[in-house]
């Protein structure tokens, strides 16, 4: 493989699979296209860059030119470049759609032109709305029930038309909720660590009930290694986990962390506009494969604590909660 792009690389989900791609693809060129929105940093790919092991081109995915030219030659595009945050797509859904919906047509556009050999498109849970019980498997309907989900359904459908129509060799993922270092503090993990280390509240939406399954970054992009060998173009794969917690249990495990006592670190706040209870999804398809998640929250979570106490300067409260999207500061869920 001679050219890897990775649109949206420098963020939280993105410069995880720049660093699985250029461990296990050493002689290709890995090229990190991203608009360096307020979730994306340089110091999440900078040592790679400056180890000629990846090289940054910054450019929106919604802008066709800057697309065409970014994915020039690529053998292989993983397309994780998205606006993720639920609460942002209430307050700011037409960047959403964007981003998620334009952005997204404009890379398939852009490789049906190229001819790319091989796309990876990175969808969510969240396009299945909730699922009260038992699981949902990649020919169930989707259901979004929010501005964001809707965005990464739409993305979907924009994909399908091409892979029916042109026949784009493209494969589609859908992962749970997805944890690690470098995620940026507007998730509920990363907000509830840094809140515990500089003494704030964690302030859940609702009763705190709603049910996430979490998935480790790094099994994540095991996943997408695999499927760009072995995984049949056309195809979507669920990529799940069996750990889940309802939002309170995760303020819970982190209050265990650091010691500290729940009813003085837990609040709460009025629901958002709507929230999905649960989400669950049947795996099966990519486990025949050989992938099963190897990493569990409840083991990091003391590492990822360690992690962003070191890196707390990355993370000034004004970025944290005034950012550009963000309608006004709350909670998360």
């Amino acid at each position: 493989m001679k050219k890897i792009v990775i649109t949206g690389g420098a963020g939280f989900i993105g410069s995880h699979i720049v660093e699985k791609c250029s461990s296990t693809y050493k002689n290709a060129e890995i090229v990190i296209f991203d608009k360096m929105t307020y979730a994306a940093d340089v110091r999440n790919v900078l040592h790679l860059i400056t180890a000629n092991k990846a090289r940054l081109l910054v450019g929106d995915v919604a802008n066709f030119d800057t697309c065409r030219r970014a994915i020039e030659g690529a053998d292989l595009v993983i397309h994780a470049a998205a606006e993720s945050h639920v609460d942002n797509s209430f307050g700011n859904s037409l960047e959403f759609t964007k981003t998620n919906v334009v952005g997204t047509h404009c890379l398939m556009e852009s490789c049906r032109l190229a001819g790319t050999p091989k796309i990876i498109h990175i969808s969510t849970d969240e396009v299945y709305g909730e699922v009260h019980e038992g699981k949902v498997d990649e020919n169930s309907t989707l259901r979004p029930t929010n501005p964001y989900s809707a965005s990464k359904a739409a993305a979907e459908m924009i994909i399908n038309g091409y892979r029916q129509s042109f026949r784009i060799p493209v494969i589609m993922l859908r992962a749970n909720n997805i944890f690690g270092s470098r995620q940026f503090p507007e998730k509920i993990i990363p907000k509830f660590l840094i809140a515990a280390i500089t003494g704030r509240k964690m302030t859940l939406h609702g009763t705190g009930k709603n049910i996430r399954h979490y998935l480790s970054a790094h099994d994540l992009t095991d996943a997408i290694d695999l499927l760009v060998n072995k995984g049949e173009i056309g195809e979507c794969y669920n990529i799940g986990t069996v750990e889940d917690y309802p939002n309170v249990d995760i303020a819970r495990m982190i209050c265990s962390v650091f010691g500290l006592k729940e009813e003085d670190t837990i609040t709460y706040v009025a629901d958002r506009p709507f929230n999905d209870a649960r989400y669950a999804v049947d795996w099966s398809r990519i486990a025949a494969l050989g992938w099963v998640p190897r990493r569990t929250l409840a083991a990091e979570l003391q590492a990822m604590a360690e992690w962003y106490a070191e890196n707390l300067a990355r993370y000034e409260a004004s970025a944290i909660v005034n950012h550009p999207l963000k309608k006004k500061a709350g909670a998360v869920a």
